[in-house]
């Protein structure tokens, strides 16, 4: 499967739409997606909307991760935003829930 990243904006909040499967393969096109995401959102919230990812293996939630970091660093926030039951249990399992702001709307932000 590809991935596919697409950008929005709802309120004030760069929203980065992602579809598709997250994984070895395209782990540079979702690393230059979030990349330009934190550029664009510098000291201020940004949301990666997960919704329509069928696949996140290790390497995406570590760069997921990493990204959080960033935005800490650099004066913002990265919140991750999704529904999807099998993502937010995996997120509890690994307890990446209790490092990045995840969130089942971006009204909740």
């Amino acid at each position: 499967m590809n991935l596919s990243t697409r950008r929005s904006v709802i309120g004030d909040i760069n929203v980065l739409i992602v579809s598709g499967d997250v994984d070895l393969a395209t782990i540079p096109q979702f690393t230059d997606a979030l990349t330009q995401l934190l550029r664009d959102s510098r000291k201020s919230s940004a949301a990666v909307d997960l919704d329509e990812v069928r696949l996140l293996d290790d390497i995406g939630l570590g760069v997921l991760l990493g990204a959080a970091g960033r935005a800490r660093t650099d004066g913002g926030e990265l919140v991750v935003v999704v529904t999807n039951d099998k993502l937010r249990s995996r997120f509890a399992e690994t307890r990446f829930d209790q490092a990045v702001n995840v969130r089942s709307t971006i009204a909740d932000i």
